[in-house]
């Protein structure tokens, strides 16, 4: 496995700073700035997934946020769902977990991915 240190990474995201505003949409592929962008470009990928690996949400995350959002209470929601609004808080505190018939009617009012849902 090829390992970026941090010192390619700083160079690597420097110079995608400075190569961006030479591409645009009618860029070749075959261009050597455009070349040289995707090969820095895959160089700090490459070092934030192994640094600054972004981890999935909770389901408790996902409904918090899309409670938020939709400008929702979970009281609202729990009308919406027909549960108890301290139903909701647990799944908004991580205490439990929704089963897979309310997964399924959050998603659908909350317009949360079923795949986020399911992680």
């Amino acid at each position: 496995m090829n390992v970026v240190t941090k010192g390619q990474y700083e160079f690597a995201l420097e110079r995608v700073e400075q190569l961006l505003p030479m591409i645009n949409d009618s860029t070749p592929t075959n261009d050597k700035n455009a070349i040289e962008l995707s090969l820095m470009s895959d160089m700090v990928i490459a070092y934030e997934k192994e640094y600054y690996p972004i981890k999935k949400p909770a389901v408790s995350e996902l409904i918090e946020l899309s409670l938020e959002e939709k400008r929702m209470t979970q009281k609202e929601l729990a009308g919406k769902v027909g549960i108890s609004p301290s139903r909701v808080n647990d799944y908004v505190s991580g205490r439990s977990e929704p089963t897979l018939k309310i997964a399924r009617l959050l998603c659908r009012l909350l317009d949360i991915s079923p795949a986020a849902m399911l992680g």
